[in-house]
């Protein structure tokens, strides 16, 4: 059960209308790293969870995430409350009225005329927010890695919004967000880690033979060796050869003589005959005629 509080988690102070920031931080909304991905990706961990201490965790966080999807889109609807006016009564000229919802630059008109400079489920592009972005896959070893990772992502984006902000409440708020993405990282480390162990992912190991084995694939000047692929944990193999298992490199499946006959005949019927040289569309385009080329 989630209850709604009338109160945001954080005081939202925004000091002047900007349409343009407005729609920035629909990346944040709608987006790929946004709050509403965030907060779908740790309820449905959280319900397939078995463990009672990282359910009771991923249910704290997405609900705080759900919180802070909507300090985001209290922001972006008071950063639109201007254009929001100006559209809905047409107060000025044509001209005036898109220059003045549309002064960042960048597609905050959009917002403006399809949304009525509300906040829509949409990344800052107009992209409309997807499922795909949920990459839940049920394995806590895999999805608290990820998650760590999507707490960081939306940790940067938050840092790169700030810095095209001189609003001091908007800052202030990001901040406070930005700082949150650090603490459920610190929270999302301690429960992977409380699994022990946690690597490699799943149950099953590596086949030993290549589970330390380093192949220098691209090969050339500049290759740089370090603890990724050097040391007494690594094999390096600086040429990489084909079927590295012992094979002959190529792909095979047992058929029944009844399905081998009947490729071998496709086979016999698609062949084809490379004497020929036969006048293609291309050349009738260009002018040449007769049946076969010279």
């Amino acid at each position: 059960m989630i209850l709604h509080n009338k109160r945001l988690q954080y005081t939202v102070r925004v000091a002047e209308p900007n349409p343009g920031l407005a729609n920035l931080l629909l990346e944040q909304f709608g987006g790929a790293q946004g709050e509403l991905a965030a907060a779908s990706r740790y309820f449905t961990q959280a319900l397939a969870e078995d463990d009672p201490g990282r359910k009771d965790l991923l249910m704290d966080i997405a609900t705080e995430e759900l919180s802070h999807l909507e300090i985001v889109g209290s922001i972006i609807v008071m950063l639109n409350k201007g254009a929001k006016g100006r559209m809905a009564e047409g107060v000025e000229e044509e001209g005036e009225l898109y220059r003045a919802i549309n002064g960042a630059g960048n597609d905050s008109h959009i917002t403006s005329l399809l949304y009525g400079a509300g906040a829509p489920l949409t990344n800052s592009a107009g992209v409309p927010w997807s499922a795909a972005y949920v990459d839940t896959i049920g394995e806590p070893t895999a999805d608290f890695r990820s998650n760590i990772a999507a707490e960081a992502r939306a940790k940067i984006v938050y840092e790169r919004l700030m810095n095209v902000t001189d609003d001091p409440g908007v800052k202030e708020a990001l901040g406070f967000l930005m700082t949150r993405e650090i603490a459920h990282q610190l929270s999302f480390e301690k429960a992977l880690h409380a699994i022990q162990p946690n690597f490699p992912q799943g149950k099953l190991p590596g086949m030993p033979e290549f589970t330390n084995v380093y192949f220098n694939m691209s090969q050339g000047e500049g290759s740089t060796r370090g603890p990724w692929n050097q040391g007494d944990d690594w094999e390096f193999v600086e040429s990489p050869t084909p079927a590295v298992d012992g094979g002959d490199g190529t792909a095979s499946v047992q058929l029944s003589a009844e399905e081998d006959a009947l490729l071998l005949d496709m086979k016999a019927r698609t062949m084809s005959d490379p004497d020929s040289n036969p006048i293609t569309g291309a050349d009738l385009g260009a002018g040449v005629q007769g049946e076969t080329k010279d």
